[in-house]
């Protein structure tokens, strides 16, 4: 007998296959990929919500620029928090629009849409409800099917890294929401470390700072520009002169901010960092301490391109660090690898 199923399912058309989409979702940064394109989309995860209208009006980029800058019935929401969903409603919100501008531009001329696949990232301690939150956002924004992937994993792949082999390597990720420490190996997590002393809590750090030597008070984004801006461990001491509100007359004031104070400002942040990959390797199983030693340890996030920062590394923990890949989206990067690697895929997914 004739079975019009299998007929079909063997009809190669476009809107008959799967149109896999690659999320990594950050609490400063999302990233959108798309199978054989790369990454499409790379926006800050942020929106604004008008409380009057009852609708969320900025999103990405838009949002961000007005930040500090809205009245109060504009909420500024980040909802990522710490890698993690921490407001549903704005989260699939925020991904409904970010598939719009990436994923849904590729077919918006097509009678009929193809499902979409989705493969995101998620931290090894999220919770079963943390992961649960992240299917049903993307679920709610249209995708048809989801797996999850840890994204220690992910990102060991993005540094170019077999985590399918023996041979453990350790990963610092230095994200904006999350310091990630992991050991890589055979397929799974060996050993982990997570801070939540990462990139936006370190702009809270500057901000106190500046406001108890200069009694100036200063925004989120000028916190984070004096961090991106002057943050070095061995280069050039550099001036930047800033304008924040007096904590005295209330009025604008400004200072000259350097180098060394962004530096001491954050020392003892970074000095946790050393102590959590101290604390990695010491709890790892002695069988692969040499290894690590002999391989280096990779390090890869946003903070990564920071000036001297494997020199710093180096100097504390006593090994090689290694710091070449695109720090950017070693994440996203090593989540399409692993998608595309069908035999193990089923080895990694979550769900």
């Amino acid at each position: 007998m004739f079975n019009f199923t299998n007929f079909l399912s063997k009809i190669k058309l476009p809107f008959f296959t799967g149109f896999e989409v690659y999320f990594d979702f950050g609490t400063s940064e999302s990233k959108i990929g798309i199978k054989d394109k790369g990454v499409v989309l790379r926006e800050p995860t942020i929106l604004a919500y008008n409380s009057r209208a009852s609708e969320y009006l900025f999103f990405g980029n838009e949002a961000k620029a007005i930040t500090g800058k809205t009245p109060d019935f504009i909420k500024i929401i980040k909802p990522v928090n710490s890698g993690v969903i921490s407001d549903f409603d704005a989260q699939v919100a925020l991904t409904k629009k970010y598939l719009e501008r990436s994923a849904h531009l590729y077919f918006s001329d097509q009678m009929i849409k193809p499902a979409l696949t989705g493969f995101a990232v998620i931290p090894t301690t999220a919770t079963e409800i943390e992961q649960k939150a992240l299917q049903e956002a993307l679920y709610k924004s249209g995708v048809s099917q989801v797996f999850l992937i840890e994204k220690g994993l992910a990102t060991a792949a993005g540094c170019n890294l077999n985590i399918f082999s023996h041979q453990p390597n350790l990963i610092v990720d230095l994200g904006g929401g999350l310091i990630e420490i992991e050991i890589v190996g055979s397929g799974g997590i060996i050993s982990q470390r997570t801070l939540k002393t990462a990139g936006e809590n370190m702009n809270k750090l500057i901000f106190n700072y500046i406001y108890l030597k200069y009694g100036v008070i200063l925004g989120e984004a000028t916190c984070e520009e004096l961090k991106v801006s002057l943050l070095n461990f061995f280069g050039e001491e550099k001036t930047v002169t800033i304008r924040g509100k007096s904590l005295e007359t209330g009025l604008p004031k400004s200072v000259k901010i350097k180098s060394s104070d962004i530096k001491e400002a954050l020392l003892s942040n970074f000095n946790q960092i050393v102590d959590a990959v101290k604390e990695t390797i010491e709890s790892a199983p002695p069988e692969i301490i040499d290894e690590i030693i002999e391989r280096g340890i990779y390090i890869t996030g946003g903070l990564s391109k920071i000036i001297g920062i494997e020199k710093f590394f180096e100097q504390e923990i006593k090994i090689k660090m290694i710091n070449e890949q695109p720090y950017l989206y070693a994440t996203i990067n090593g989540l399409s690898k692993l998608a595309k690697d069908k035999e193990n895929l089923s080895k990694i997914i979550f769900n």
